[in-house]
């Protein structure tokens, strides 16, 4: 009994160097390989663990003694006691259909374990978590149109060395998007004395969440040797709203105060005067006037609201400015030959979403705020990102499907050895080639 109490009430949990303590003091207490007696109750005490244990830890010395091997009372080695581990037939994973692996739950019913044992291989590594999004659809004039898009980027000095990609300083790109008032579902991080529904958020309907769309323009940022700002790069981003007079009184504003409401529809009309009026103001004011001299192409998607690029109105626009500012297409369903498509986006929206906003107003000023924040080096590394992938699109021969490739471009920076162009080998340019000769 007196055994029984000890082992619930002492901690059982003994470290190697303290059952050689403990099987040593024994010896001493031993003679002619017996114990004194009250040595176990003694060394229970001593050394506060149970009797059971002492006994144990003794006749493992006296099996040590009796086989004339050096006293060694380390435990057990990890796997002969205790709960056996399941095995998983990692082989029977590729033959089950992706549809059944796209939850644990439902590939641990097709693999037959438990969702717990599943889960454990996965934070091993032995099984890896893969996110797969739906790219637009290619024909296969898409495709011949993009590696000729690709091929056009290519310094025409370096093709026939070693290839590289212009440095592409006189493009400007566009785009347009929505930004969202707020998410469907928000995370927060609250403490136990927290209320699960603070902050409370409402709406009339989750699938009309109030949104603005913006055009937001960029290009290339200049920066001397020493990496010294010249030129942000950042133009400008501009929302499609209009102003409205309140019609009647309300208790949230008189009758006449001007209100900001989003543009739902945007037109070509509604896109050729934020070009002529927004846009083009914007780069006159900011280009460098070093190279107001060179051409300057306006990069935009085949989107319906957006001009032609033989637009009367737009170009007589360009000509009273004095700049040499043309429109040009990229290739259809090629969202990934935009800088703003390709990365500038998410990192303005991340920075959005931190802002909390409650109004348009008060969107449209986060978003402007977070357009401004971003530093002109992240929008310098999403340009480098584009001509690799441009690189990854020919080596596809047209194609989207491919993986963005990671250069670890901030520790490049860091060491001072990030390029401003990219090289690609000349096999690739050739196959490029040889497929627009198809």
């Amino acid at each position: 009994m007196n055994s029984q109490l000890n082992s619930t009430t002492v901690n059982l949990r003994l470290y190697c160097k303290d059952r050689q303590a403990i099987g040593e003091w024994l010896l001493k207490e031993s003679k002619a390989g017996r114990l004194r007696y009250g040595s176990v109750k003694q060394a229970a005490e001593l050394f506060h663990t149970s009797e059971s244990t002492i006994k144990r830890i003794w006749r493992q010395t006296r099996l040590s003694l009796d086989n004339g091997t050096t006293l060694n009372l380390s435990p057990r080695l990890v796997g002969t006691v205790g709960r056996k581990r399941i095995q998983i037939d990692f082989n029977r994973i590729k033959e089950i259909p992706l549809y059944r692996r796209t939850n644990i739950r439902s590939l641990a019913c097709a693999v037959n374990v438990s969702t717990s044992t599943l889960f454990r291989r996965i934070k091993e590594g032995a099984i890896r978590a893969h996110t797969n999004a739906i790219k637009p659809h290619l024909t296969e004039n898409n495709k011949k149109v993009r590696v000729q898009f690709c091929l056009s980027m290519l310094d025409p000095d370096t093709l026939h060395s070693n290839p590289k990609f212009s440095d592409v300083f006189n493009y400007v790109h566009i785009d347009e998007k929505w930004f969202l008032l707020s998410k469907k579902c928000e995370r927060y991080y609250l403490l136990p004395e927290e209320l699960e529904s603070n902050p409370y958020r409402s709406c009339k309907s989750k699938n009309f969440i109030t949104k603005v769309m913006f055009m937001a323009v960029v290009a290339r940022p200049r920066f001397d040797q020493n990496g010294v700002e010249l030129f942000s790069g950042k133009i400008g981003i501009f929302p499609f709203v209009v102003k409205e007079a309140a019609k009647r009184n309300s208790k949230n504003r008189a009758v006449g105060t001007l209100e900001t409401k989003p543009i739902l529809s945007v037109t070509k009309d509604i896109t050729r005067d934020c070009l002529i009026e927004k846009v083009l103001l914007a780069i006159r004011s900011k280009w460098p006037i070093s190279e107001s001299n060179t051409p300057i192409f306006i990069q935009q998607d085949n989107a319906r609201p957006h001009i032609d690029i033989n637009d009367m109105e737009f170009n007589e626009a360009v000509r009273e400015g004095g700049y040499d500012i043309r429109l040009y297409f990229q290739p259809p369903n090629s969202s990934n030959l935009n800088v703003l498509d390709l990365g500038f986006f998410r990192a303005i929206q991340s920075l959005q979403y931190q802002k909390a906003p409650l109004t348009i107003n008060e969107l449209i000023n986060a978003v402007e705020t977070s357009f401004n924040e971003m530093k002109w080096e992240r929008l310098n590394h999403v340009f480098l990102t584009l001509q690799a992938c441009m690189i990854e699109v020919m080596k596809a021969k047209g194609g989207n499907n491919y993986k963005v490739p990671h250069m670890m471009k901030e520790r490049l920076e860091r060491e001072g050895n990030l390029s401003i162009q990219l090289s690609c080998d000349i096999d690739i340019v050739n196959e490029a080639n040889a497929l627009l000769q198809v």
